[in-house]
C-alpha cells in the first residue's frame, strides 16, 4: 500500500516536472522566434541600404521555420505526451534545406557535401512520407 502511494507521488512529480520543463522550453522558443523576426527586419534594412546580403534574409527566414517546427513539436508533446515523428523530421528537413540554401547562395560548397545533404534530404522526405502513410492510428 505504501509502495503504491510512493509510485503515485513519483508519477505526479515526474509529470509535473516534465510539464514545467516543456512550458519553459516553449517560452524560450517563443522568445527566440520574436528575436529572429526582429533580426529579419534588421537584415532587410541592411539589404535596402545595400550594406547587407539577401542570402542572410533567406537564412534567417528558414531559421524561423525551424524554430516554429520545434515549437509545434514541444507544444504537441505537452498535450499528447509523445513526440511525433513528422514534427521532428519536418524540423530536420528544414535544417538541411537551410544549410543547402546557404551553400548555394554563398557559392562556397563542395560537391560531395551537397550530394550527401541532398541524399539525407531524400531519406528524411521518404521517412516523413512513410510515417504519414502508415500512421499508428490507422493500423
Amino acid at each position: 500500500m505504501l509502495w503504491r502511494i510512493g509510485m503515485i507521488l513519483h508519477d505526479k512529480i515526474y509529470k509535473k516536472t516534465i510539464h514545467i520543463v516543456t512550458v519553459l522550453v516553449l517560452y524560450i522558443l517563443l522568445l527566440a522566434i520574436i528575436i529572429a523576426m526582429v533580426n529579419i527586419f534588421e537584415t532587410i534594412g541592411y539589404v535596402l541600404l545595400q550594406t547587407g546580403d539577401f542570402s542572410q534574409v533567406v537564412y534567417r527566414i528558414l531559421t524561423i521555420f525551424v524554430l516554429i517546427d520545434l515549437f509545434k513539436a514541444f507544444a504537441d508533446y505537452d498535450v499528447h505526451e509523445r513526440i511525433r515523428l513528422t514534427y521532428v523530421t519536418d524540423a530536420t528537413i528544414l535544417i538541411i534545406m537551410r544549410e543547402i540554401t546557404v551553400m548555394v547562395y554563398s557559392q562556397d560548397f563542395k560537391f560531395d557535401i551537397l550530394v550527401v545533404l541532398s541524399a539525407l534530404l531524400l531519406v528524411l522526405s521518404l521517412m516523413r512520407f512513410i510515417s504519414i502513410k502508415y500512421h499508428p492510428n490507422d493500423i
